[in-house]
């Protein structure tokens, strides 16, 4: 197994990855591209804390709302155009997508499904969870032994800065169509509008 995000966002990973084992399984873990975006700006602001307030960040020009789609941060979350590059090469059926706030609160769930999808018997259960209120995530520990449990960095889990209600709304707005585009796609309703009805809440990265 080999881990590295870039790899759904890279133009030329599919076809090299296609090359060198067509075969292969592929898992994609995505959340709410809103908060993946402020998430990802909390992560370079801890970095970079000169850099510009999201809200400015976010916009070509924020008086006629036109949206920063080039900006990393957001591009990043518009799902759909992603995956298109990937079906050129892999089968839906070489896929899982695993959703990222249900692996959150039922990560055995989760794992679960991800266990079934490599042909693995489900050996990673509830049992191997428990939550960590202080980082806001679940934490992997070994139900055989009293070792440490495996919790997040110290990169993860830190307090998202507030950002302005009005951009959050107009980011929900702009990622609507890209989002019933990737539900379409993946045939799973990750449901990120519920969240948009229910409010924009504080969380973590």
């Amino acid at each position: 197994m080999e881990k590295t995000p870039s790899y759904f966002v890279t133009n030329h990973a599919p076809k090299r990855i296609h090359t060198m084992a067509r075969d292969i399984k592929l898992i994609i873990v995505v959340r709410n591209p809103v908060t993946r975006a402020i998430s990802d700006y909390t992560q370079t602001l801890s970095k970079k804390p000169e850099i510009s307030n999201f809200e400015v960040l976010a916009f070509k020009n924020r008086t006629l709302g036109l949206i920063d789609a080039s900006w990393s941060a957001l591009r990043i979350g518009i799902y759909a155009l992603h995956l298109e590059s990937w079906m050129q090469y892999f089968p839906l059926s070489q896929m899982h997508f695993v959703s990222g706030e249900r692996l959150i609160v039922d990560p055995a769930g989760e794992m679960g499904k991800v266990q079934d999808f490599l042909g693995l018997k489900r050996i990673v259960t509830d049992k191997h969870f428990y939550f960590n209120k202080t980082k806001g995530f679940p934490c992997l520990k070994k139900p055989e032994d009293s070792s440490t449990p495996r919790c997040l960095g110290k990169s993860k889990g830190r307090t998202h800065p507030k950002i302005d209600p009005d951009v959050i709304r107009r980011l929900h707005k702009f990622y609507k169509p890209f989002n019933m585009m990737f539900y379409q796609m993946t045939g799973q309703n990750f449901e990120w509008e519920l969240e948009e009805d229910s409010g924009s809440r504080s969380s973590q990265d």
